[in-house]
């Protein structure tokens, strides 16, 4: 592994964990890796924009959502690093992982505003999970994330 990569800078990055009104959380499947994980909507934040707006953003390019309401904004932020084989590949080889603001949202619209097939497609597709399995669908390099993700869930929703 090139030492030089494990000191690449750290992609900024913002995550949306969505509810519905069962508390349930919404992932999809990517489709560059479809194996068995799915993961939550995520992505860059674009330069001059706010975390919050960023976030609205990637919801929208990646699920076509709109009808959400802010539950909260979770205070600290999550870092990820990606696995040796990755680095120098994912995001053009700029970073060597993602450090992310996340955001609990509530989703207020109908299913049938949901729809992964957008310009350019990230997912194959979507479901709705129970909070607590989202440690068992996260690929591993994210798992953290995720554990640490459903335990601030859990605080908000209890």
């Amino acid at each position: 592994m090139n030492k030089n990569l494990h000191e690449l800078p750290l992609r900024k990055g913002v995550g949306i964990v969505l509810l519905n009104n069962e508390n349930k959380v919404f992932v999809a499947k990517r489709i560059d890796n479809p194996k068995n994980f799915w993961q939550m909507p995520q992505g860059g934040v674009d330069g001059n924009e706010n975390y919050y707006e960023a976030a609205l953003r990637e919801l929208k390019e990646e699920t076509s959502i709109e009808s959400v309401e802010l539950i909260r904004e979770i205070d600290k932020k999550l870092t990820y690093i990606l696995p040796d084989h990755l680095i120098g590949i994912i995001w053009k080889g700029r970073f060597k992982g993602q450090t992310q603001k996340w955001f609990v949202m509530r989703f207020t619209g109908n299913e049938s505003e949901i729809n992964i097939k957008t310009k350019k497609p990230e997912f194959l597709d979507w479901k709705w999970i129970v909070l607590d399995d989202l440690p068992k669908i996260a690929v591993n390099f994210k798992l953290d994330v995720y554990k640490n993700l459903k335990q601030e869930v859990s605080k908000i929703l209890n």
